[in-house]
């Protein structure tokens, strides 16, 4: 199924203006770009370690992550992947891929064929450049959650990755007033975080104890941002947004 509307290409436009402004023709190309759009459950691969794609994957909608297991089956997420999010534009130019893609909730994914990107990227060169940005933040963002993982302990860990998920959100218009939605597990947390699922589960009692989140269902709410981000150690400067009031 191919689709030029811009209902399923607005997660990417949005997140490409969080980092620089598209100019009216650069809009209308990525408007009718073709692509086919697939439902996919939660808890489904959407692309596997050793995979030699022909096409990437534009998250539209619902949350996924970026992940490796090791020989034994323990799995280590090193991203959340948020709508606007092409996670494997890297399999335009490294044919086989070195990490997993799955989805966390149900997911909404536009494939676009290689040759349609590589046509873009000759064509349009500053939209080129701001795919080859993205690609530089996802690294920033890597950098980010090994300096979280390896250094912050408990809460302070859990805190920094609830600040980056909240500003990401926002720059792709899914944040109000400090409340989105967040359909990843304790397990997923655990799995990202570096600890067990017993050990998150102790850290949100203590973060909620203390007023730094607010939890019901698959909603978060912050009722005190700056708390949480001095909770965290978080400065937004990493993801390199353009947007001031994303990045506020």
């Amino acid at each position: 199924m191919h689709s030029s509307f811009e209902h399923h290409y607005s997660p990417l436009i949005r997140k490409l203006e969080s980092i620089f402004t598209l100019a009216d023709d650069e809009r209308r190309v990525l408007e009718n770009l073709p692509m086919q759009v697939v439902t996919i459950k939660a808890d489904q691969d959407i692309v596997r370690e050793g995979d030699s794609p022909s096409r990437s994957c534009l998250i539209l909608s619902g949350f996924a992550c970026t992940y490796k297991v090791t020989r034994d089956g323990k799995r280590q997420i090193v991203s959340f992947n948020l709508p606007g999010d092409i996670p494997d534009l890297q399999s335009l130019h490294l044919k086989t891929l070195d990490n997993s893609i799955g989805t966390i909730s149900p997911c909404s994914i536009g494939f676009i064929p290689h040759e349609v990107l590589h046509d873009l990227c000759t064509r349009y060169p500053r939209i080129t450049a701001g795919l080859w940005r993205e690609t530089l933040v996802d690294a920033s963002i890597f950098r980010e959650w090994m300096m979280n993982v390896g250094r912050r302990e408990g809460s302070s860990r859990m805190a920094h990755v609830l600040c980056e998920l909240l500003v990401r959100l926002r720059a792709v218009g899914l944040v109000e007033d400090h409340v989105c939605d967040l359909p990843i597990t304790q397990n997923e947390f655990a799995d990202a975080l570096g600890f067990t699922t017993v050990h998150v589960n102790r850290i949100i009692q203590q973060m909620r104890a203390e007023g730094l989140i607010e939890l019901k269902g698959e909603r978060l709410f912050i009722p005190d941002w700056g708390k949480l981000k001095r909770a965290g150690e978080f400065d937004a400067a990493y993801l390199h947004l353009e947007n001031e009031k994303a990045a506020a």
